[in-house]
């Protein structure tokens, strides 16, 4: 304060004329102009108490007006002391501000950018006034469970469900045309299709599959009636085979171990094994493996749920399913089908050389009353019997394949809504639109909660929505045959996908009871699911979130409701082919396998019995949590992908390795090498954290910085060292090959197996040195290429490897 008094008398001294401006009222057609006006200080002058249109007018020449005495000198000073403590509170303003700024941004990290909503959609109701102000998430979530209707779902999935929709059929062209119109309707950027020539596997009419008995000296005898010959396997190896039958469970590797192990050799046998538990391709494929001769495939009646109000699975009913072991046109591996005739003829190495049939618990229960000797375990015990399981052998049995192949045009449909800063980033949500039956369950559902969702977002786009990354809807083709047009899609844009695509979402089998709840998901989006979880109300627990449901019966919800993403599923190939994390969400039945999937008894009216009348509001909540799920993603500024969690897979996956570190140090060879890759990455994953933390969160060029490395963290995981096309799910933890920690860690398992118990010894079916280093190298400059790209530029990367 001396020091302001100071410079307040210099100032009186070196003016001894006081010259001041001030801001006077205007009037009439001057408004919002400023008057200037110049005058001598003087006692009592008037401050003005607010704001008002003022006019700025120059000074006057001095002398134009007569000078006033300076009667009170320290009135004077204070006036000329003005502009400084104008500034002081100016800083003590700014100071505030900042510090509030700070404590609104950790308190409002969800936030996202605001939207100004400027229309209003014919269906909006006034209630919910949107256009007061910006919008936060608690306004979007409002506006989209406004505009989600749940009346539209149910008829949708009844009318899909009515329509033959089998790839390449009439009735899938005339659906494509009827969808494709019906995206064209809506406020949508882009709206397109793209065609791809496949392979795929049909019965021949003229020549249907067929089984028969055998007798001891190999003659053919009575056939065994299948009761629909349009329930196959596609891409069955063609053929006829021959061979005792043999009761195999579900066909799993360990289930033909125990097998073996129980005196009953499967080689050159025929595998009666049950659906479920494993795709029907990887039964075929293990079967194929211990040297059996072919599958039979049935529905075994205890594995559904017997409850009498709930309908079940006729005795004679077939179920279907393909048994390629990988996904996309298995005669265009790794390459798409937009023209096939450009590539030379190559068959993909998960077709199988073993013929595969589905047959009816009716037949089944024939086939197990002639099996002869071990009595089965009790838990592979079925109800088809008044007497236990055998596990056989049995009489002879000759399978007759005649499935034939046919290039076919299937068509994917897509609409895109453009984002307003990341427009090249895309959010994708997709679900399968064929079916080989009716597919209430397999498609239509998946097909209804699509449609619904893309009315939805266009009517909040009506409504001033501008999503930050860009939304594309997807309905694929040829699902059926092993997720053909999904991959065939992802392998003629791989070079831009992995790049571009931030998550992708499924519909596919979302609805298949109502008892639990199931996320087939990337450990990225893990906390995501959970927070949106919390958003979401249960369709069959009144007054209860979902997540809320899921806790109540086991308080360690992931474990509860995170599963792996299963290679049958559309999102598989995304994430383990494309390296775009992605999730598939399923209401399932307590325990017990939705009975109808892939049958042509997956009815709308026998889902709708299954869930007991609450289909409409089960398939709403589908639509809820995926439909906040892709608000979050497209719209948060940061993407809430939590890159962190990768370090806790590896830590978890390391634990199993650590159980042979002392098998290996026996063998001179140690596993250090991996433990420093975990390390490096979790110390770049922290280190992230906090470079995304201390930064400015209105950077834009940061943001989109950080945001690339984010979404690219899941790509990281696909290995650089072998072929797209000869190994294409290249993720080391949910791919297949050995360059995978599955084949790595089945291949350490040799060696309490090894029967020359020696170090160094191999063998050609024992642990071999050479390919567990190759395996080792594979492992660890993939984990560590993800350390390294998730620490950003080369000159930040800090590792101790």
């Amino acid at each position: 304060m001396e020091r302001l008094w100071g410079l307040l008398q210099r100032a009186q001294q070196l003016s001894p004329r006081s010259s001041q401006t001030v801001y006077q009222r205007v009037e009439g057609p001057r408004k919002r102009h400023l008057e200037e006006e110049e005058e001598d200080g003087e006692e009592g002058a008037e401050t003005l108490a607010h704001f008002c249109p003022m006019e700025l007018r120059g000074p006057e020449p001095l002398g134009s007006r007569p000078r006033q005495p300076n009667l009170i000198p320290w009135a004077a000073a204070g006036r000329r002391a003005a502009p400084y403590l104008v500034l002081t509170a100016l800083l003590i303003f700014t100071g505030a501000f900042l510090l509030g700024y700070v404590a609104f941004r950790g308190s409002c990290q969800a936030c996202g950018d605001s939207v100004l909503v400027v229309s209003e959609d014919v269906n909006y109701e006034p209630d919910l006034d949107f256009h007061r102000g910006t919008l936060y998430w608690s306004d979007l979530q409002a506006m989209f469970l406004q505009f989600l209707g749940e009346g539209r779902l149910e008829d949708t999935i009844r009318q899909t469900s009515l329509r033959e929709r089998v790839a390449g059929s009439a009735g899938m062209a005339a659906l494509t045309q009827d969808i494709r119109a019906a995206l064209s309707r809506q406020k949508l950027d882009h709206v397109w299709t793209d065609t791809h020539y496949v392979g795929l596997q049909f019965p021949d009419p003229a020549h249907p599959n067929t089984l028969h008995w055998v007798d001891e000296a190999g003659k053919v005898g009575e056939q065994l009636p299948l009761e629909d010959p349009d329930v196959y396997c596609p891409y069955s190896a063609i053929g006829n085979v021959t061979g005792e039958l043999v009761y195999a469970h579900y066909g799993r590797p360990e289930d033909l171990q125990d097998l073996r192990a129980g005196g009953v050799d499967p080689a050159g046998r025929l595998l009666l094994v049950r659906v479920g538990m494993i795709s029907f391709a990887q039964k075929v494929t293990t079967a194929q493996d211990f040297g059996a001769q072919g599958v039979l495939i049935y529905p075994e009646p205890v594995d559904f749920s017997q409850d009498p109000p709930k309908p079940s699975l006729s005795s004679q009913q077939a179920v279907y399913g393909h048994v390629h072991l990988g996904t996309g046109d298995p005669y265009t591996p790794g390459f798409p089908s937009f023209n096939q005739t450009q590539f030379p003829p190559v068959a993909s190495s998960g077709l199988p050389s073993i013929p595969a049939q589905p047959i009816s618990a009716d037949i089944a229960s024939r086939l197990l009353r002639k099996l002869k000797g071990p009595v089965a375990p009790q838990e592979w015990q079925g109800s088809l019997l008044g007497s236990p399981y055998h596990l056989g052998p049995g009489p002879g049995l000759q399978l007759v394949v005649n499935n034939h192949r046919t290039s076919t045009p299937i068509n994917n449909i897509f609409g895109c809504i453009e984002g307003h800063s990341e427009p090249d980033h895309y959010v994708v949500i997709g679900a399968q639109r064929d079916a080989w039956g009716p597919g209430a369950a397999k498609s239509a559902v998946g097909t209804a909660i699509l449609l619904e969702l893309v009315r939805t977002f266009s009517s909040m786009v009506s409504n001033g929505f501008r999503p930050r990354r860009s939304l594309l809807f997807i309905s694929w083709d040829g699902g059926d045959f092993g997720s053909v047009g999904s991959t065939e899609w992802l392998e003629g844009y791989l070079s831009v996908l992995h790049l571009k695509a931030v998550v992708y979402v499924s519909l596919d089998n979302a609805v298949l009871g109502d008892d639990k709840f199931h996320a087939k998901t990337s450990p990225l989006l893990t906390s995501l699911i959970e927070s949106v979880l919390k958003q979401v109300d249960s369709p069959n627990h009144s007054g209860q979130t979902l997540y809320e449901q899921v806790v109540f019966t086991n308080p360690s919800w992931d474990a509860e409701v995170i599963r792996p993403l299963p290679m049958d599923s559309s999102a598989y190939s995304f994430t383990a082919f494309v390296g775009v994390p992605a999730v598939e969400f399923s209401f399932m039945e307590d325990d017990q396998a939705y009975p109808f999937l892939h049958t042509k008894e997956d009815t709308y009216e026998n889902l709708h019995k299954v869930l007991q009348g609450r289909l409409p509001a089960v398939a709403q909540a589908v639509a809820q949590l995926a439909g906040q799920l892709l608000i979050r993603l497209s719209h948060d500024r940061l993407l809430p992908l939590d890159f962190g969690r990768y370090g806790d897979v590896v830590l978890r996956h390391i634990g199993n390795l650590n159980e042979f570190s002392g098998d290996l140090k026996a063998r001179g060879l140690t596993l250090q090498w991996v433990y420093s890759a975990r390390g490096d990455y979790i110390r770049a994953a922290e280190k992230l954290r906090q470079e995304i933390y201390s930064s400015e969160e209105r950077d834009e060029r940061l943001t989109r910085m950080y945001n690339v490395r984010i979404m690219r963290v899941e790509f990281y995981f696909l290995s650089q060292y072998v072929s797209p096309a000869d190994s294409p799910f290249r993720h080391i933890f949910m791919g297949r090959g050995d360059h995978t920690l599955g084949a790595l860690l089945d291949h350490l398992r040799l060696l309490r197996s090894n029967s020359s118990g020696t170090p160094g010894a191999t063998s050609s079916t024992g642990f071999q040195e050479s390919r567990f280093r190759r395996q080792l190298a594979l492992l660890t400059w993939t984990l560590q290429g993800a350390a390294n790209a998730l620490s950003g530029d080369v000159w930040n990367i800090d590792n101790n490897f």
